[in-house]
């Protein structure tokens, strides 16, 4: 009994500091390229999608119309698509990162579903919200206002159905046309005009 009771506490004692030592001075994977930790995905998975499934909301505030899509349209190009890719064009560096950033205007293999359009609408609005630890997701919730975490939400919900032409054309990382004059720009051109018009005859500077 008392040589069980040893093993028990030897055990206790040394499968720490055993671990320690292999973080400390063996390679742990760290960098983008190792391989994950055995059951890494269901580890963080089955946590993640249980807190979801708790907090999620059920049915969304907003309309999924026209304004929807094009407001969330914008939203996307702005705060989104830098990791998660343009409407039919991968983000440059997304698919590198660890866990891959899923590129949300892409078609699952062997599938139709389009990016998260297979999610529940309160499951994206979640991650939006909160985001996800050591994956590069922030959280948003201090960065947009809760309409507009909606609208793109509403968006990605309804990736794999046809979208208004306008949304399609911001989605696809065309540049914004602005007509709008520039005050600021128009007030130096201005300013650079006078300085090199010519005096009036007898008049200092």
């Amino acid at each position: 009994m008392g040589r069980i009771l040893l093993g028990v506490i030897l055990g206790i004692v040394l499968v720490p500091l055993a671990a320690m030592c292999w973080f400390h001075l063996g390679h742990p994977p760290v960098a983008v390229a190792d391989p994950p930790f055995p059951m890494e995905r269901k580890i963080t998975g089955i946590p993640l999608h249980a807190r979801i499934n708790s907090e999620m909301v059920k049915t969304p505030p907003l309309q999924a119309d026209e304004n929807t899509f094009v407001a969330g349209a914008q939203i996307y190009r702005d705060q989104c698509a830098a990791c998660h890719g343009f409407h039919g064009k991968q983000s440059s560096f997304g698919t590198h990162m660890f866990p891959k950033a899923p590129q949300l205007w892409e078609k699952h293999r062997n599938s139709t579903v389009v990016g998260v359009s297979d999610d529940p609408p309160g499951a994206t609005y979640w991650r939006v919200v909160n985001g996800i630890r050591l994956t590069g997701m922030p959280s948003y919730k201090d960065v947009l206002t809760e309409t507009e975490m909606w609208q793109v939400t509403l968006l990605l919900a309804n990736a794999d159905k046809p979208l208004p032409p306008a949304a399609l054309d911001i989605l696809s990382g065309h540049p914004a046309a602005s007509t709008a004059p520039n005050v600021a720009t128009e007030a130096m051109q201005r300013g650079k005009a006078a300085a090199l018009a010519p005096l009036p005859a007898g008049k200092k500077p």
